[in-house]
């Protein structure tokens, strides 16, 4: 449920659906968004948006995707489900494409037919396709009578293609005995040498000057609009043509006769036709929505069946499609709202985006619970609400005769008498449009209800009552639109936790108010105000700075971290690297232990060859058992220095 009457329009959602029509193939999806509706139930709002996730996927991972022929011929059909009726040619042509899409779609949602749910690729379009009918038999049909561009063929049946022969034959007769006659005019001289035949009323004739019209016998059919030629029939191809004439009533009523033979057998299956196009509709529908998310950049955040926001770097579309334009980019929003702060009050400078805040979180709660993903982090959480109320802008009504003020106060009552824990109302300029002292004590009562309901919102305020009443009271948190006090201009970023100031000395300084009138109405407030908004602003900019500084804390222990990490890499690839070095010495060694080997028992080979003296023999031995030694020893400190 949301109230009033106008929500979409004030917050922009009147822009998403034509957005969204525009971005659909046909009637079928424009006709879904036109429908579209808020729900409250967690499963319905999570399967439909799983639906637009996989279809995303869809469009950014396959190529495939069977989207060329949406056709709405819903209308024909139901003409169609009257006896007697006949789906004309290009009717049926619509007909045989969009029925051939439907069953492409079906196919390709239900690949891998074999595999679990749960490993298929696209689990909540495949549920949507369920047990949607195709109709092959149809198609087949269709085929035995329409060619691929849509027109009836010779051999839709066996009269039709005897009519079409005659006809053929008969138009080559005429066209042979034109031009026998055309050139016999011409070479005496009636006729022009560049002059052929031409159609006149579906007769072929032949264009004459008027002063030789009698020349050739025949039927004068008409006239140049110049009057400088008329198109005479030869009287020689009158009956021919005649016939011409004849054929073509035959034909088409042929052609009447297997359309509604085929109506015929079309008609019992039209209610499940219809079924399958409404199948259609939803896909051209979740692919629009689908090309909408990929415009703005949008996803599904985790959506819990409770209630809550805890969006990270949210962005109103509308605005970010607006800015793009101009090559600027919006300010992402960073809002939480929970059981323990489940009502924001937003205060700061004008012009300094609190309406702007409360219009992003209607909108993109209202997309989400309509089926819509999102523009925001990944990582942010979403929660469900029953009803949205909003309050915002000028509602006087001359015809109700209810000021701005009445009319807020009306929206009041009805929010207090219908609002609960699974609310959201979002109110701009709470309190407003009155005397602010009663104006304010006004607005912190209906606040005080809103927070006994146990009910969600973020409204915008200038009041201090009420941000006093958010410091005092559980589950009611202060936020300030953050300003930059040195530049003199808004930053538009939200910071929850301290409440913020008007800037109002700070803005009429800027635009040059005189410098005593500002004093002078420093003094009508009081130093004791302007001290508390002095102090507020100086929170506020303190606040800021801690955050500033906090943050480039997290980034340099990030940072840190980083290195940490990196070193400790470096530190395993050197250890990893001195044991293959380590390795490769091993090897080394070896192979010159063994090469050693080898030369010493070719030296002994050598010696008994040259069959030497024992005693030569045993000191050559001990000479090649101390080079060895020596190797030993050369290898044992070279692994111990390493």
């Amino acid at each position: 449920m949301i109230y009033p009457q106008n929500f979409e329009q004030k917050i922009g959602f009147d822009q998403i659906r034509q957005l969204l029509k525009d971005k659909c193939l046909s009637t079928l999806g424009e006709e879904r968004v036109t429908d579209m509706t808020f729900s409250e139930q967690h499963e319905e709002v999570e399967e439909k948006l799983n639906q637009v996730t996989e279809f995303v996927r869809i469009i950014q991972e396959e190529d495939g995707f069977p989207d060329q022929f949406f056709f709405d011929v819903r209308p024909s059909l139901k003409r169609v489900r009257i006896e007697g009726m006949y789906l004309d040619e290009q009717e049926l042509f619509d007909l045989r494409r969009s029925l051939e899409t439907i069953r492409d779609i079906v196919r390709f949602l239900h690949r891998n037919e074999d595999e679990e749910e749960n490993d298929t690729p696209y689990p909540s379009l495949k549920r949507l396709a369920g047990d949607i009918a195709v109709f092959p038999q149809l198609i087949g049909k269709i085929d035995g009578i329409l060619s691929k561009y849509g027109k009836i063929k010779d051999n839709a049946s066996t009269e039709l293609a005897r009519i079409r022969r005659e006809l053929a034959s008969t138009m080559g007769n005429i066209s042979r005995s034109l031009n026998s006659i055309l050139r016999s005019a011409q070479s005496e001289g009636y006729v022009d040498k560049d002059v052929a035949p031409t159609m006149r009323d579906g007769r072929l004739v032949i264009p004459v000057a008027p002063g030789l019209k009698r020349k050739i016998k025949g039927i004068v059919h008409d006239e140049s609009a110049s009057g400088k030629t008329v198109f005479i029939e030869p009287a020689e191809v009158v009956e021919a043509n005649n016939r011409i004439r004849e054929l073509e009533g035959d034909e088409r009523r042929e052609i009447i006769r297997i359309l509604t033979e085929f109506s015929n057998i079309l008609r019992p299956s039209i209610p499940e036709i219809l079924q399958s196009y409404e199948f259609l509709a939803e896909i051209d529908f979740i692919r629009a929505k689908s090309y909408f998310a990929i415009q703005t950049n949008s996803l599904k955040p985790a959506v819990e069946n409770e209630q809550l926001l805890d969006w990270t770097m949210a962005v109103h579309p509308l605005l970010q499609l607006s800015l793009a334009k101009h090559g600027k980019k919006v300010v992402p929003l960073d809002i939480e709202l929970n059981q323990k702060q489940r009502i924001l009050i937003i205060s700061g400078p004008n012009a300094g985006g609190k309406s702007v805040c409360l219009k992003t979180v209607g909108l993109l709660q209202y997309m989400l619970q309509c089926g819509m993903l999102i523009p925001l982090h990944e990582r942010s959480h979403a929660g469900i609400f029953s009803i949205i109320f909003i309050d915002i802008g000028d509602e006087q009504s001359i015809e109700d005769d209810l000021s701005t003020y009445s009319s807020h106060l009306t929206n009041m009552k009805i929010m207090m008498k219908s609002c609960n824990e699974r609310s959201l109302i979002l109110i701009d300029e709470f309190g407003g449009g009155t005397e602010p002292q009663i104006g304010g004590a006004i607005a912190e009562a209906v606040l005080k209800r809103f927070n006994q309901k146990g009910t969600f919102g973020v409204i915008t305020t200038h009041y201090q009552n009420l941000k006093h009443f958010a410091e005092d009271h559980e589950g009611v948190v202060n936020g300030a639109m953050l300003y930059d006090r040195h530049l003199m201009q808004a930053l538009f970023q939200l910071q929850i936790g301290n409440p913020g100031s008007s800037f109002a000395v700070e803005i009429a300084r800027k635009i040059g108010l005189p410098e005593d009138v500002i004093a002078d109405a420093s003094e009508i407030v009081g130093s004791e105000y302007i001290n508390a908004d002095k102090y507020l602003q100086d929170i506020v900019r303190d606040k800021r700075y801690w955050e500033g500084k906090r943050q480039t804390i997290r980034q340099r222990e990030k940072h840190m971290e980083e290195t940490i990490a990196r070193y400790q890499t470096e530190m395993e690839e050197l250890q990893k690297s001195r044991k293959e070095i380590i390795r490769q010495a091993k090897e080394e060694a070896e192979r010159m232990l063994q090469e050693s080997n080898a030369r010493i028992e070719n030296t002994i080979r050598t010696i008994k060859e040259a069959q030497a003296e024992k005693e030569k023999t045993r000191q050559a031995r001990q000479e090649l058992t101390d080079f060895r030694t020596s190797l030993d020893a050369l290898a044992s400190k070279e692994h111990e220095e390493k």
